[in-house]
């Protein structure tokens, strides 16, 4: 007889469906497990051993196999734990073997038969919810599975209870979905002393998912502009919450079901590595780039990152997704991100001030900003050089003008930006390419004579002259225009930096 089970095999954010069989057969004792498992899942059979022991069950003397089909596709994970305990009490007739195939079951089982918590849950309710069948899972992660709308959930402490539950014996109490977290109050841009084009470029990135890139000197308050960001940023709309869920999830990071409407903000140190920023690892997991999906990366002091650290953004930044690409397996995440950056002028951080001359200058700044390579650069949509703020600017009493006045703004721009996106199908003004971008950000007669010069000069790369018309929408939408105009091309090649060429 072979007892069947199914679960999921975790890729990316893809979540496909796996046979546990179980077989038991006459010969020498011996369990084995087949069907390319990694360290994680080999090391089941002696979880599952143990859990049985705790429960008074102890294997039959015969050769009991596990296979887990297709068997050409990589399994990674302790999740395996418990359909393979499952398939297992099937063939050994504990429980009812036909009654186990409607449900898709994860779980990690501990030595004393407890079921604990395993990331991916989210994924393998909503994969459940297109396959019609129910969901088993540790009791930990219920409110996680319940977010997938329609999916009935059996969330068990441990496989004693669960069996009680699928004999009809005992009830296992329904789940409800976990609940939604406040947003989380942050710096307001009231407490930014003077840098009033610092905060104009902040609400223009903000209203339409622009890069950006601040430079000045230490203590001009960069990092303190971009912390305020998430302040004017509109909530996540329940679908993008969702979307943000399912990365938190595979990465573990989805604590007891509650979700965020906040949208995300990751800073990861510059010592970050490539596996860190993009994704990767023995077990391939989400980077930075990832968990900061539909959200803002944060990168302070730009130049201290390593360059090919740095430059393996190129491609996210450009596509939205980040692709993985290992011997065992090739997994793509979304990297839909709005990235904020911020580094000194060069190394000492004072050049052009007379009091703290540099003593390197110019060679000083050439090296240090060279450091980012110009087609990094060119991703960038907002170039905005930071003064240093005087003593007399910090006595000024706070501005009249804060982070809900800004957002309110910011929320009109996006909304305008939506009702577009019903034809053009993109989210935000950054998104906007091809015959979508010329048709909502074609300037005026005066703005393309403007923008022809510009481009001329500046000599603008195809893609910083796509990026600079999608600015110059973001600015017309902020002054409610229908059409881009000369006033808005010009703001827009304000912020927009020259990449020197070779």
């Amino acid at each position: 007889m072979v007892a069947l089970v199914r679960t999921v095999a975790y890729l990316g954010l893809e979540a496909r469906g796996v046979e546990v069989q179980c077989q038991i057969a006459a010969g020498l004792p011996r369990f084995s497990i087949v069907g390319l498992p990694d360290k994680a899942v080999g090391e089941s059979r002696e979880r599952v051993q143990a859990a049985l022991a705790a429960m008074g069950l102890a294997l039959p003397p015969k050769r009991i196999t596990i296979n887990l089909s297709p068997a050409d596709l990589p399994k990674e994970g302790s999740h395996y734990d418990l359909p393979i305990a499952l398939a297992l009490l099937a063939a050994m007739g504990v429980t009812d073997a036909e009654h186990l195939t409607e449900f898709i079951a994860v779980g990690e089982l501990a030595l004393d038969a407890r079921i604990v918590p395993s990331p991916g849950v989210l994924l393998a309710a909503i994969f459940a919810s297109g396959e019609g069948a129910w969901l088993i899972c540790p009791r930990g992660q219920g409110a996680e599975a319940r977010w997938a709308s329609g999916v009935p959930v059996i969330a068990a402490p441990d496989l004693a209870s669960l069996l009680n539950h699928l004999k009809g014996t005992q009830t296992l109490p329904d789940q409800a979905p976990g609940e939604v977290e406040a947003i989380p109050p942050g710096p307001d841009l009231r407490q930014v002393k003077g840098q009033e084009t610092a905060k104009r470029a902040l609400e223009i990135a903000a209203a339409g998912s622009h890069n950006l890139l601040l430079i000045g000197p230490p203590g001009a308050g960069k990092s303190l502009l971009a912390s305020c960001l998430p302040g004017i940023l509109p909530e996540l709309t329940p679908a993008e919450a969702l979307e943000v869920s399912m990365v938190k999830s595979v990465a573990g990071l989805l604590e007891e079901g509650r979700i965020s409407r906040a949208r995300p903000f990751r800073a990861p140190h510059h010592s970050a590595s490539m596996a860190a920023l993009t994704g990767g690892g023995l077990k391939v997991k989400p980077g930075e780039v990832s968990l900061a999906h539909l959200g803002v990366l944060f990168l302070d002091e730009l130049p201290e990152f390593q360059r090919a650290v740095l430059d393996s953004l190129r491609q996210p930044l450009e596509t939205g997704k980040v692709d993985v690409a290992r011997a065992n397996a090739h997994v793509t995440f979304p990297a839909r991100v709005q990235l904020v950056a911020a580094m000194n002028p060069c190394r000492c951080g004072h050049l052009g001030d007379p009091s703290l001359a540099c003593s390197r200058a110019p060679r000083c700044a050439a090296d240090y900003q060279s450091k980012v390579s110009g087609p990094m650069l060119d991703r960038i949509d907002l170039h905005v050089e930071v003064d240093p703020v005087s003593a007399a600017d910090l006595a000024l009493p706070p501005a009249s003008e804060g982070s809900a006045e800004v957002a309110a703004r910011v929320a009109a721009a996006r909304a305008r930006q939506t009702a577009r996106a019903q034809k053009s199908g993109a989210r935000t003004n950054a998104e906007l390419d091809g015959p979508a971008l010329e048709d909502c950000a074609k300037p005026d007669e005066a703005g393309s004579a403007l923008l022809m010069q510009a481009a001329h000069a500046m000599r603008l790369s195809a893609r910083g002259y796509t990026r600079m018309l999608r600015v110059a929408r973001t600015i017309a939408d902020l002054a409610d225009a229908e059409r881009v105009g000369r006033i808005h091309i010009a703001e827009a090649l304000s912020y927009r930096r020259q990449v020197p060429r070779a």
